[in-house]
């Protein structure tokens, strides 16, 4: 069965926890719904993780929508969340909409994510019928006005501020709230302040919901891993060595074999 922005809401206020991750393509994205996951980001983390760039910012609209259709062709049940990137609803409301109702229309997406408080520009898409997913505290997309990737929300004016977002969110009518890069107390205290679901991302426990991006999960990186991400798995040392192991058999004449060749 589909799963709604209503059952997300459902599942807060029954105590039940629940996972999203992010996919950039269709054979990711038809594992990750087959295997039960309710929300299915396609993240502007596609930038870093498949794109080669060296942060989100470059990441644009088309870029997004090819992904986004990539991931919607493999999803039958979970909510798939489009990402705004960068600039996309900074300019003007009428703007930000209309690059909203892209993710639905052209994208194939269920609803989108807007990274910053951007309390107007959330509500007047949620008008609109768009779901919209709020995203407070560390923001890649503001990581030069941030200083770099530093936790949020550290003193009581700062633990205030972000507070306040998501209470302003929530009564924007956000669907939910990425938590991001925050305290794992203050985390705890805005979950219990809003009516929304909480989704974590280096913010504790104690929200109502956890993401990680799906590269970190299965062990894809380069280099070292966020604080906050478990890779599960090490496929890139699984792939390193099936596709050694391949050029060592095609070497040595081991492949194709008979099993593998037609007659």
């Amino acid at each position: 069965m589909a799963i709604t922005v209503r059952d997300l809401r459902a599942l807060k206020q029954r105590g039940e926890r629940f996972v999203m991750l992010t996919a950039y393509d269709y054979p990711t994205a038809r594992i990750l719904d087959e295997a039960g996951i309710p929300v299915i980001l396609v993240g502007d983390s596609v930038g870093n993780n498949v794109l080669g760039y060296d942060t989100t910012l470059p990441v644009t609209m088309e870029e997004m929508l090819h992904h986004c259709r990539a991931v919607a062709r493999g999803v039958r049940n979970a909510i798939v969340v489009g990402d705004m990137p960068f600039m996309s609803f900074h300019t003007s409301i009428d703007e930000g909409v209309r690059n909203a109702g892209r993710f639905l229309k052209e994208g194939g997406a269920h609803a989108v994510k807007l990274e910053r408080p951007a309390i107007d520009m959330a509500a007047a898409i949620v008008e609109r019928g768009i779901p919209v997913m709020g995203h407070i505290g560390l923001g890649p997309q503001s990581i030069h006005a941030m200083g770099g990737y530093r936790v949020q929300g550290r003193d009581e004016e700062g633990a205030r501020r972000l507070l306040d977002e998501a209470q302003a969110l929530d009564k924007a009518g956000v669907f939910s709230l990425v938590l991001e890069g925050i305290p794992a107390e203050l985390a705890g205290r805005i979950t219990e302040a809003v009516s929304t679901p909480t989704i974590g991302i280096g913010a504790g426990p104690h929200c109502d919901g956890q993401v990680l991006v799906i590269n970190d999960l299965l062990g894809l990186g380069f280099g070292t891993y966020p604080k906050f991400a478990k890779p599960y798995a090490d496929l890139r040392t699984v792939i390193t060595e099936a596709v050694r192991t391949f050029g060592e058999d095609v070497a040595a004449g081991r492949f194709p074999d008979e099993d593998h060749s037609y007659h």
